[in-house]
């Protein structure tokens, strides 16, 4: 808040009062209202009364301060601060609690509703003093100007607001919807505002602060929440399906395949519950069981721990997979498993004795 703006805010709280005052006592002022009014500058000049029905707008509330928000959004964007958006709300804010304040409180009638010439029309249930067009106009464009950041863009924007705000405040007064001492009451209000907005930048701040802090934490907790050390744990891999998550794993099919037997012995197919035998060791006798005790294993009987299947096996396509997806239920035996051929002489005596 340099010195030259504390006195021009003093001044206008002053030109601020003395308007007040001179409203409220039916000085001149009063009678400067009537005079303008009662001439009718709406009948004087007709031809250009349809622009100034729309370049009244620029004062109007909700118009104003959307095209301001685009603009101070995107620079908010840019330069990624709150600053430009607090600093309008702040502006805004105070507008509406002084200047509501005041309209309310003196309940002053319009132009269009006065019941006596000559009188202020004072604390008679009206909203129309100050100006709320002309206020509205001085601080939504001079925001613009005082978020200018290079002194040359400053001194513009300061002369353009001016000019929008001296054009709202008397096309009001052409259009017979104020007073005189509505609008100059209007222009004061502004003025205060734009030139308070200093006193208020700590608390804009620590506002900006605080709402920061909390968009990081509630970004942080979003973050803690997704993060892959804090996922479920995986349910368990179900059996016949891998645990990556890919295809079934292929087997072959002990329906077709031979199982080398030592020398001396017949081979004898294996069902599809086979299972494999250590060398040495008999098959149980057990009437489920159908491999034949001559099957040992292709690691006893072939060289380097392989085996040489007599004819390629048979492997499980894709399209038909060995069950049910997590069935746990074993597989039934095959009604056309044919006999297990009894051991011979010389099956047997490779083997040696069976044990007791």
């Amino acid at each position: 808040m340099s010195r030259t703006r504390v006195w021009l805010f003093g001044l206008t709280v002053a030109s601020y009062v003395a308007i007040v005052v001179g409203v409220v006592t039916t000085s001149k002022l009063v009678t400067l209202d009537w005079q303008v009014m009662l001439w009718r500058p709406y009948k004087q000049w007709p031809q250009i009364h349809a622009f100034l029905d729309y370049f009244v707008v620029l004062g109007q509330r909700g118009p104003t301060a959307v095209m301001v928000l685009a603009w101070l959004g995107w620079r908010a964007w840019r330069h990624r601060t709150l600053h430009p958006l607090l600093v309008l709300g702040t502006s805004l804010l105070l507008l509406n609690i002084t200047v509501g304040a005041v309209k309310y409180g003196l309940g002053r009638l319009g132009p269009h509703y006065a019941t006596t010439v000559g009188s202020a029309e004072m604390f008679a249930g009206g909203d129309i003093f100050p100006s709320g067009h002309t206020a509205n106009a001085v601080v939504t464009w001079g925001v613009l100007a005082y978020l200018a950041t290079t002194p040359r863009a400053r001194r513009w924007g300061s002369i353009a607001s001016a000019l929008l705000a001296l054009g709202v405040g008397a096309t009001t007064v052409y259009l017979g919807t104020h007073w005189v001492s509505d609008v100059l009451l209007g222009w004061a209000a502004g003025l205060l505002i734009l030139l308070a907005l200093p006193w208020f930048e700590p608390f804009m701040a620590k506002a900006e602060d605080w709402i920061t802090g909390g968009w990081h934490r509630v970004r942080g907790r979003r973050t803690r929440r997704t993060a892959p050390g804090t996922a479920l744990p995986a349910a368990p891999a179900l059996p016949g399906r891998p645990s990556g998550g890919g295809e079934p794993d292929r087997e072959t099919v002990g329906s077709t395949a031979q199982v080398t037997a030592p020398s001396g012995a017949s081979a004898a197919p294996v069902g599809p519950s086979a299972v494999t035998a250590p060398a040495g060791v008999a098959a149980s006798s057990a009437p489920s069981a159908s491999v034949s005790s001559a099957a040992v294993s292709a690691t006893s009987t072939a060289p380097g721990g392989g085996h040489t299947p007599s004819r390629p096996p048979t492997v499980r396509g894709e399209r038909t997979p060995p069950g049910a997806v997590g069935s746990r239920r074993r597989p039934v035996d095959r009604q056309s498993a044919r006999p297990v051929p009894p051991l011979s002489q010389a099956s047997s005596a490779a083997h040696g004795p069976r044990p007791r």
